[in-house]
């Protein structure tokens, strides 16, 4: 997980960096149907959920990232904006652990 995390770090930002081990958490489950229509045959009917492990990364302070098509757009923001920001619930708290640990 760890490799393909740098890759996709570094195909989707131009980032290259070394991760840290990640806080493996189930970040949603919802019915297939609820994908737009030109999504939905993209997965398997089997599939029920989405496992995300997050990973924390340091990155040099004058460092911007170069998106690649799959994004829209980007803002560094502090902890509480992050967590607002998150979409769900279980990364946020994947986030606050990951913070936990890079303090101790």
């Amino acid at each position: 997980m760890e490799e393909a995390a740098e890759r996709e770090l570094r195909e989707e930002t131009a980032l290259v960096a070394n991760v840290a081990t990640g806080v493996k958490v189930i970040e949603y489950v919802y019915p297939l149907t609820e994908e737009p229509a030109d999504r939905r045959n993209l997965y398997d009917p089997s599939v029920t959920q989405v496992e995300v492990t997050c990973f924390h990364v340091a990155a040099p302070d004058e460092w911007e990232p170069k998106l690649d098509w799959e994004h829209d757009g980007y803002r560094w923001c502090d902890p509480g904006e992050a967590f607002s920001a998150l979409r769900w619930p279980e990364t946020a708290q994947a986030l606050r652990s990951l913070l936990l640990l890079e303090a101790t």
